[in-house]
């Protein structure tokens, strides 16, 4: 089975440029319940700024596979 990342690195460039955009939206939408003082966004915050910097890597590993011609 596989995993989280694996499953990513197996969407294309536009699809995970997209996660990335509705990784970002729900990343600021989490932070307002934080401030609220909804609790159970602490969770739900840590787990959507985890697989945004996942989506960035992936996307940043690209950028620079392409530039080096691989």
């Amino acid at each position: 089975m596989p995993s989280h990342v694996e499953k990513m690195r197996d969407q294309d460039t536009p699809e995970l440029t997209e996660r990335q955009r509705e990784l970002a939206e729900q990343v600021f939408r989490l932070r307002f319940q934080l401030s609220t003082g909804q609790a159970e966004a602490v969770t739900k915050l840590r787990q959507a700024r985890k697989d945004l910097a996942r989506v960035k890597t992936l996307l940043r590993e690209r950028e620079l596979r392409k530039q080096n011609g691989k």
